[in-house]
């Protein structure tokens, strides 16, 4: 029962941020998400009751699973290797988000500004992406290194009218947010 249920929620995540994709946040009503679920207002209702409650849920997953990619990090030396890593595990885990997400977030800047969870996932990739490049890093390198963040979930997105399909698009910038990493010297210090 517990899995039906987790399933609608992913499900009603999935559809009211592709709406607000679609719309924009403000001119998306809980109505209207209702409507292309094919459920009642009151079903959506037993599941969140106000289209922010939804967002707020689409951003504490994503911070859980940010935060969870932190604490592996944090326990791994600093290597070339590690930071690879970190943005593989970055890349699978914003691939796994609906996939109007991306687009969501880079035209919602003001509604992300105005919710709690936006402030949160800011700072959580800013500490992700500090994790990227030794603390005394160069700005260049710095850049580089939320650069590789950016380009390693965005992808799909941003190559959405490229002809290749959702693999093809993660896989060209995962490659790149790679290239990006190695390219930078390799840091001298451990996470911790």
């Amino acid at each position: 029962m517990g899995e039906r249920r987790s399933g609608t929620r992913e499900r009603i995540q999935a559809v009211a941020v592709e709406l607000f994709a679609e719309h924009g946040y403000e001119k998306t009503s809980l109505r209207e998400i209702a409507e292309r679920l094919d459920v009642t207002k009151a079903a959506l209702y037993y599941h969140f009751n106000t289209k922010e409650a939804i967002v707020v849920s689409l951003f504490e997953d994503l911070i859980a699973g940010i935060d969870e990619i932190i604490n592996w990090g944090m326990d791994q030396p600093l290597t070339l290797e590690t930071r690879q890593e970190l943005i593989r595990r970055y890349g699978r885990l914003a691939r796994e988000r609906p996939k109007s997400m991306m687009r969501f977030i880079q035209e919602s800047k003001t509604t992300m500004q105005e919710l709690a969870p936006g402030e949160k996932l800011q700072c959580r990739f800013r500490t992700l992406s500090g994790m990227l490049h030794a603390p005394d890093a160069p700005l260049d390198e710095q850049l580089k290194s939320a650069v590789a963040l950016i380009t390693a979930s965005a992808s799909v997105f941003m190559l959405k009218d490229a002809e290749a399909t959702d693999d093809e698009r993660y896989e060209a910038g995962l490659k790149l947010a790679l290239e990006l990493l190695s390219s930078e010297p390799a840091p001298q210090s451990t996470m911790r």
